[in-house]
């Protein structure tokens, strides 16, 4: 079996926790992957990790590389994506990457980022996880290490979770989201995708539970969650309310999202800003199965590790 090759880009925020980094590094490394790019690590700009040229250029020059790497992997999220999406040569990229088996993951702030490749190259990436926040945790989740290597080394894949009993569903489309503040804020640019009868999950953090419905509200406003077969919810992490709301919290506000657009909202899903996450192909067609208390996803068709890497 020859050695994952994994190139590190750093998109968004600056490596604020170094040691988690080089854990992250050392882990991959210690699984028999070698870690390019490592330059990124050192960059700082602001709360920037690098300049919006150099963080633009991690990305442009896969369309470049003499050889691609298995993996493109982003070190963390924070915010600053969204200023390199006019800064992207999608056409180079579509035309290097479409096909091929490399592989761009990361999710938060990542999410502008997948979002635009769809949109503007119909590239497939994934949510999965990153270098400083998941490989690089003092005590990483063996269930996300799992579902990872499970899901890029393989051309379908089924995931399971509990949900709530009394769900009955069962739907086909594209699976794609991410983080809903990011997904929200590109509604209506060219970096948003045109999707009909998807499934949609979306995950958060930090944000108060009137503010996630608010967020919602411009899905169902804009007309975009009306077309799609499922809302399917991840972790919402540290969204709590305040003692203004009254009991007034994040069940209540998924409940008036459900009755306003009249979209089926399944909830559960491990993504997002906790230890544990399933790997999640952005654009792949999928399956989703609701019943007794149990979701089932299918994908498959969607970029993935060649036998033997």
């Amino acid at each position: 079996m020859s050695a994952t090759r994994i190139r590190l880009i750093a998109p968004s925020g600056y490596p604020h926790d170094r040691a988690a980094m080089t854990r992250g590094v050392e882990r991959l490394q210690a699984a028999g992957c070698t870690v390019d790019g490592l330059e990124v690590l050192d960059r700082t700009e602001q709360r920037y990790a690098g300049s919006d040229a150099e963080r633009a250029a991690d990305l442009n020059a896969l369309a470049t590389l003499d050889v691609l790497p298995d993996i493109a992997l982003a070190i963390r999220g924070g915010y600053g994506a969204t200023r390199l999406l006019a800064g992207l040569d999608y056409e180079a990229l579509r035309e290097r990457l479409q096909g091929s088996n490399t592989l761009l993951v990361g999710y938060s702030d990542f999410t502008a980022v997948q979002l635009a490749l769809y949109a503007r190259s119909g590239l497939c990436t994934f949510s999965g996880p990153m270098l400083g926040a998941d490989f690089g945790a003092a005590t990483p989740s063996d269930f996300t290490w799992r579902h990872f290597w499970d899901t890029v080394r393989a051309p379908s894949a089924q995931l399971e979770w509990n949900t709530a009993p009394d769900a009955e569903l069962d739907v086909e489309g594209p699976l794609w989201g991410g983080n809903l503040a990011v997904l929200c804020s590109l509604v209506g640019t060219p970096y948003f995708p045109d999707i009909d009868g998807g499934i949609l999950f979306v995950e958060d953090v930090g944000e108060p539970p009137f503010r996630i419905e608010r967020l919602l509200y411009q899905l169902h406003l804009s007309g975009v969650l009306g077309r799609q077969r499922a809302l399917v919810l991840g972790d919402f992490s540290q969204c709590r309310p305040s003692g203004y709301d009254n009991g007034y919290g994040l069940a209540e506000s998924f409940e008036q999202i459900r009755r306003a657009s009249g979209v089926a909202v399944i909830g559960g899903l491990p993504t997002g800003h906790e230890p544990d996450k399933f790997t999640l192909p952005f654009g792949a067609a999928a399956r989703l199965r609701v019943s007794g208390g149990k979701a089932r996803l299918n994908f498959g068709g969607y970029p993935h590790l060649p036998p033997g890497v």
